[in-house]
């Protein structure tokens, strides 16, 4: 069974204003940390979440503005850097000093930083966005931008998403195998990047906002692309493991943007074997 629940977190950037993020608890082991992508929330981890959670205690979060979280205060940027000042006070509400982190798309960039602070163990991070160039940015601006405007205005009940071709056309820019995904959970996650009140703010932020000092990183650090990526196309990958010293690059055949729903067995094997090849449990 899922939980989920709510926790007071106050960003680094406000300290006056706390906030209230969304977010998902379960499982034991050691700490895992989940960073979804612009436009999505936690629920993205859903496939994969029984599985790690046989593993790891693991927190996966909404970030700023995205799912039921509040947005960062209006005079706040929503750039990655303030991103992870939330993610980061919520590690400390739950106790992690440090934690394996996995994030998605703009997730990815928030794990980086926080890497970059010393909290993480590891990081695998899927489709990191940041280091696009001008015209792959206004590329993934343009789906990113198409797709919320169908989300909020084409109506998805009855027999669009429960038809795996309606799925296909409505989900193909993020997933690989968009007929596998979960109409229900396809459906939630519609409304709530359609009524995501800090999806217009972070955008701008997203592409080109990766934190400098990569490669200050020392936690070892495993980049996933796959390779029907459409939104942050594959050829990325290689700049991140360029900065990242002693990173690993690994491309996902045939798997999306978003692969936690095309192959949720394995992304979190790649996870579950990337922390112990190079983060041994302490005794």
């Amino acid at each position: 069974m899922l939980g989920m629940r709510r926790v007071m977190v106050a960003a680094a950037t406000v300290e006056s204003a706390p906030m209230d993020l969304d977010n998902h608890r379960g499982g034991a082991g050691e700490p895992l940390v989940l960073v979804h992508g612009i436009g999505h929330t936690w629920r993205a981890w859903k496939p994969m979440l029984p599985l790690l959670e046989q593993t790891f205690d693991v927190l996966a979060v909404d970030l700023p503005g995205f799912g039921h979280s509040a947005p960062l205060p209006a005079e706040t940027d929503s750039t990655p850097a303030a991103l992870a000042d939330a993610v980061e006070a919520a590690m400390d509400h739950a106790g992690f000093q440090s934690a394996h982190l996995a994030g998605n798309s703009l997730g990815g960039s928030v794990c980086l930083e926080l890497a970059r602070r010393g909290r993480a163990r590891t990081v695998t991070a899927i489709s990191p966005a940041g280091l696009a160039n001008t015209r792959e940015g206004a590329w993934a601006r343009g789906i990113l931008r198409a797709m919320r405007w169908l989300a909020r205005r084409v109506p998805l009940r009855g027999a669009v998403l429960q038809n795996p071709v309606g799925r296909s056309l409505f989900a193909g820019p993020t997933l690989g195998r968009p007929w596998r995904a979960d109409p229900d959970d396809l459906m939630e996650q519609s409304g709530l990047f359609a009524g995501a009140p800090g999806f217009d703010s972070t955008l701008p932020h997203t592409m080109h906002g990766q934190a400098r000092d990569l490669e200050a990183i020392s936690c070892p650090v495993l980049v996933l692309w796959g390779t029907r990526d459409v939104i942050l196309l594959p050829r990325q990958g290689r700049r991140f493991q360029r900065l990242v010293g002693g990173s690993e690059l690994r491309y996902l055949k045939g798997l999306g943007h978003v692969p936690m729903s095309d192959d949720p067995e394995l992304l979190a094997r790649e996870i579950r074997q990337w922390r112990e090849r190079h983060a041994p449990a302490p005794a």
